[in-house]
């Protein structure tokens, strides 16, 4: 009897070309899908939560998906962590994507229609000189910010806006662009500036957006009121540049409760 199932996952996004699938390119759900299939037996089509783009990592994203197979879940865990490391002819016990867990849910449940928030992390590298072996996770600015006048800029992110000034072209039409964002944090981590942000849903880039703006901000460069005439704007061009990818992390996934 066919059964649903949630999997939570981590990967490093540096080597993929995003989350969806897409022909002739390397992708999350594309390396996910041809593992679990390869156990199972079966034609997986995994429901990812979010699409993140290509070079953005993950700490916890999670798809859902149906099959009809006898294996239990920790068993399948196990053989398709092993295969995304590699096999046997691995050099390493994990790969770049490696599942954190797989468990059956409700026939109903659905990873992207029953999420009811996310939180982002961004990592900034604010060091004096950079870092060759972390570029790929980290974004950079060579000027040191400050955190305070980030943190106040901030302040104007949260609550329910709409926030079409933050929203790149190019991404999937929505009904609305209004999102509820609950918090905001900025934090120095020794030579990093830890961004967070926690809301019910995200536009196209929305998050690498906010960070480009709140890096202005720690520059000197705009204002922390500025933050809410941009909102107010709802025009793309006076928010400030799209953070790299590099610097992205989706760090957790919340559920509605049923």
């Amino acid at each position: 009897m066919e059964k649903n199932y949630l999997i939570k996952i981590a990967y490093d996004g540096s080597g993929f070309s995003g989350w969806q699938k897409q022909p002739d390119k390397r992708t999350v759900q594309g390396v996910l899908e041809e593992a679990i299939g390869f156990f199972t037996g079966q034609d997986i089509r995994l429901n990812g939560t979010s699409r993140t783009d290509a070079g953005v990592h993950a700490l916890g994203q999670c798809a859902s998906f149906r099959g009809d197979f006898s294996i239990p879940p920790e068993n399948l865990l196990k053989a398709v962590n092993s295969r995304l490391s590699g096999g046997r002819a691995k050099r390493s016990t994990v790969g770049d994507v490696k599942l954190l867990s797989i468990e059956e849910v409700d026939p109903g449940f659905h990873a992207r229609f029953d999420c009811a928030g996310k939180t982002y992390r961004y990592v900034i590298d604010n060091g004096p000189e950079e870092d060759i072996f972390r570029r790929n996770y980290t974004g950079r600015v060579a000027e040191p910010l400050d955190v305070g006048l980030m943190r106040e800029a901030a302040a104007y992110m949260t609550g329910t806006h709409d926030f079409k000034a933050f929203q790149s072209s190019g991404g999937e039409e929505r009904e609305t662009t209004v999102r509820t964002v609950s918090g905001v944090t900025v934090e120095r981590q020794g030579t990093d500036v830890i961004i967070q942000v926690t809301g019910d849903g995200f536009l196209y880039n929305m998050v690498r957006i906010m960070t480009g703006t709140l890096i202005e901000a720690g520059l000197g460069r705009r204002t922390p009121g500025s933050v809410k005439d941009v909102i107010d704007s709802l025009d793309r061009a006076n928010a400030g540049p799209t953070a790299p990818a590099s610097g992205l992390y989706l760090k957790e996934i919340y559920f509605q409760e049923k």
